[in-house]
């Protein structure tokens, strides 16, 4: 199996985008069945650029008009791969609660049902993601268990697992999101074409199929960053999750 990991973050309109080539990505390589691929959280400033009506750097009229035209470029990009955004229904959110409940979503086998959820809800819904009776209906609406839901909610359940993804994402070096990490070894930065990644797929699965079988066989034990209970550090050995 080829890992692919993937951090974004839920208000991150790349990060949607990025999916959507991705997912092209995979119909486009033969051994699409033999990928998987993990959602790992991160986050940017709520109040960002696409926040025209509140964000403090774009209230002059020539930094207006430039985050309009960003606006409407991001826009033709959603389109190109079937999304339709629309920012003037966007909510500013912290999302924190939000990568929580996405990683209690994994647990139940519904990680990729949420990460899907979250993003439609904010980009083409105007739902705010930082909202728990929004949170508790969109969980809810992809099969989740509303007590549980709310249960999550309510506690600092997966906070670790949220914080240890972001710490992992500091000591890798991830400023900006989409940022892609194919089976440990390869990291693709930003939005690329579905071409891109396709080739790139077919590049780490020849370095698998030549090295694997003697890399897994003799591999050393090596550091490792990992959470448990309510903490993340460094160990020796594979990742205890």
């Amino acid at each position: 199996m080829m890992k692919i990991e993937v951090w974004s973050d839920f208000v991150c309109p790349f990060c949607y985008i990025g999916k959507r080539h991705l997912e092209e990505a995979l119909t486009l390589f033969s051994h699409g069945d033999s990928v998987t691929i993990e959602y790992k959280s991160f986050s940017i400033p709520s109040n960002h650029i696409f926040h025209l009506e509140t964000n403090k750097h774009v209230k002059d009229h020539d930094s207006l008009e430039r985050a309009r035209m960003v606006r409407e470029d991001i826009q033709k990009q959603a389109e190109a791969v079937g999304l339709t955004y629309n920012f003037e229904r966007m909510k500013p959110a912290q999302t924190f609660d939000a990568h929580r409940l996405a990683k209690y979503a994994v647990k139940v086998q519904k990680g990729h049902d949420m990460v899907e959820r979250l993003l439609r809800a904010y980009f083409m819904e105007g739902a705010c993601l930082s909202d728990h009776e929004t949170l508790i209906q969109l969980a809810t609406g992809i099969g989740l268990t509303p007590s549980k839901v709310e249960h999550i909610l309510q506690t600092d359940r997966y906070k670790a697992r949220v914080k240890c993804d972001q710490m992992e994402a500091e000591q890798i070096g991830i400023q900006s999101v989409p940022f892609y990490v194919f089976d440990e070894q390869y990291a693709v930065k930003g939005v690329q074409p579905s071409e891109v990644l396709a080739d790139v797929l077919e590049q780490v699965w020849e370095g698998i199929s030549e090295d694997r079988k003697r890399a897994f066989k003799h591999t050393p034990k090596s550091k490792t960053t990992y959470c448990s209970g309510e903490s993340c550090s460094q160990n020796e050995g594979a990742a205890s999750d």
